[in-house]
């Protein structure tokens, strides 16, 4: 089967671990939207229970990111993916169980997705460190590509299929199946044999807070590293921002209904493949930094189109579909692209450390966006405070045009220290 496909198709382990991350992705996507589902409908949840239980998404990325990325670095990354899966299972499980019982209730919900989201973080981090052990370096674009092809994918599968799953099984029901999902990934990556570069010797290890800070002292003085980290702080802020009131804005405010805005949305999932099959083709745009800058302005142009859109009519909707036509395979190439020069320019054993350091900034920058959209949107209204946000989408690409990473022609290749920013200077 696999012989009738070139590159990396002919990989039997990323292969797997394609299968694994791709399934761990559609269970996540799934499995939050069963949770809400449940506190909804199963619990009867108050605005505040579903704020707090939306919220922790979100805490554990910023509460426990650095620490799995020295964990990470410590220890081979293979078996972490796999304790996230069983883990996540596990936890899950328990919701259906207590539904059985009739014990159910908002806490244990707040408990559940505390633990699933924080072993998320495990698996994000392990899995992006665990991605070089199986490619080689100019190999790297090609496997995000796929792995971001799938993830598309999977996200527009899991956000058609969640609701139905609830409709047929009730929430509870839903999470059960998520909760297999999970036990499906962690087969997957079982199966990997590829093995993996030695870890350091337990003696050899040093205070985990020494390791945190030697993570977040790479990308604070690598200039590719540090440019990307506050190019990724200043856009999630602002999509954070616009996260809080879009819908408010289309729904509330303009009218558009919510199949409507799902069909709409629907063309973001599949055009963001676009972008997963462009992101090789760097060259094509006048190097790697050009297009990581061209794809970061697209992104901001993009989002534009949605607080243009002014009305429930054919230019509204002509509006929002721009805005998915262009945003989604952007951001898909950028993703993909960014992440691959991270990848490549990190040395093995710091790997895990780097994505978490950059993951935390992001993760505070989202909590302090979503603090920020809501009170925009309170004082100076919904879609003034879009307009804010995609000036913080253009200021994110103007600081990104004035970086080293702008000068990038080709991916660099792994230096230590502060030389991995020279070598893309």
């Amino acid at each position: 089967m696999l012989s009738r496909f070139g590159g990396l198709w002919r990989r039997p382990d990323f292969v797997r671990l394609w299968a694994g991350e791709t399934v761990s992705v559609f269970g996540s996507l799934v499995g939050g939207l069963a949770l809400q589902f449940t506190a909804v409908l199963w619990l009867d949840a108050t605005p505040l229970q579903l704020s707090l239980l939306l919220g922790c998404q979100f805490v554990p990325g910023f509460a426990v990111g650095l620490v799995a990325g020295a964990w990470v670095d410590r220890l081979h990354r293979r078996p972490i993916l796999i304790a996230a899966d069983i883990g996540r299972a596990l936890a899950l499980l328990t919701i259906p169980l207590a539904a059985v019982f009739d014990l159910l209730s908002i806490g244990q919900l707040y408990v559940v997705a505390l633990v699933a989201n924080s072993l998320t973080v495990f698996f994000d981090v392990a899995y992006e460190a665990y991605l070089p052990t199986l490619v080689e370096p100019h190999e790297l674009v090609e496997g995000n590509s796929k792995l971001t092809a799938s993830a598309s994918v999977a996200e527009f599968g899991a956000f058609s299929a969640s609701g139905w799953l609830v409709q047929l099984l009730t929430g509870p029901g839903a999470i059960l199946v998520d909760a297999l999902s999970f036990v499906w990934s962690a087969v997957f990556v079982g199966r990997i044999r590829s093995p993996e570069p030695p870890t350091a010797a337990h003696h050899e290890r040093q205070h985990i807070r020494h390791e945190i800070r030697e993570g977040i002292q790479l990308v604070a003085r690598t200039p590719i590293l540090r440019s990307v980290a506050v190019t990724n702080l200043i856009r999630m802020l602002s999509t954070r921002m616009l996260g809080v009131v879009y819908l408010l804005y289309l729904n509330r405010e303009l009218g558009f209904s919510p199949g409507m805005l799902g069909m709409i949305f629907a063309v973001g999932g599949l055009t963001s493949l676009g972008g997963a099959a462009m992101a090789g083709r760097s060259s094509s745009f006048g190097g790697l930094g050009p297009a990581l800058v061209l794809s970061s302005f697209l992104i901001a142009m993009g989002t534009l189109f949605m607080p243009l859109a002014a009305s429930v009519s054919v230019v509204g909707v002509a509006c929002l579909v721009a805005n998915q036509l262009v945003t989604d395979p952007a951001w898909t190439f950028y993703d993909i692209n960014s992440v691959s020069l991270r990848q490549a320019i990190t040395p093995n054993r710091l790997l895990g450390r780097m994505n978490a350091s950059i993951r935390f900034v992001e993760f505070a920058a989202m909590l302090a966006g979503t603090a920020l959209g809501g009170v925009l949107g309170e004082v100076i209204g919904l879609r003034q405070t879009l307009f804010v946000a995609v000036g913080g989408l253009v200021l994110a690409a103007c600081w990104l045009a004035f970086s080293p990473v702008a000068r990038l022609r080709s991916m660099p290749v792994s230096i230590e220290g502060e030389a991995a920013g020279q070598s893309g200077g």
